[in-house]
């Protein structure tokens, strides 16, 4: 059974950081090509960042380019997305998926709160 257990969500002042992560099991990690989504309250799932199985390519939305960053540890399982320099917008709660299923994340999600 896929698992997907997101962590490291909080509350941030703007302009500050967060270290999302998100344990894989039940399934050939490294095989997968991984993505990150969020929902904002009241919004539709938002496509945030892609990595590819090996960690060598990855994508992100415009409107988190340049201050977020995507990166896997496949010998740990684990897929990692760094916030820096959050906005209000940010808010939402975060989701890792496979990138073939994002728009039906598995996972609880991490909270992510911006606010001053």
């Amino acid at each position: 059974e896929v698992q997907l257990v997101e962590s490291g969500g909080g509350l941030v002042q703007p302009g500050g950081s967060l270290r999302l992560s998100c344990a894989a099991s039940g399934f050939t990690f490294s095989s997968y090509a991984m993505s990150w989504v969020r929902q904002a309250p009241g919004k539709g799932l938002e496509w945030v960042s892609y990595i590819n199985s090996g960690g060598g390519y990855t994508s992100y939305a415009d409107s988190v380019k340049g201050r977020f960053t995507i990166s896997r540890d496949n010998a740990k399982n684990t897929l990692y997305l760094q916030m820096s320099s959050l906005k209000p917008e940010d808010t939402a709660v975060y989701y890792c998926a496979k990138s073939s299923d994002w728009k039906t994340p598995k996972g609880q999600g991490t909270q992510v709160t911006v606010s001053s």
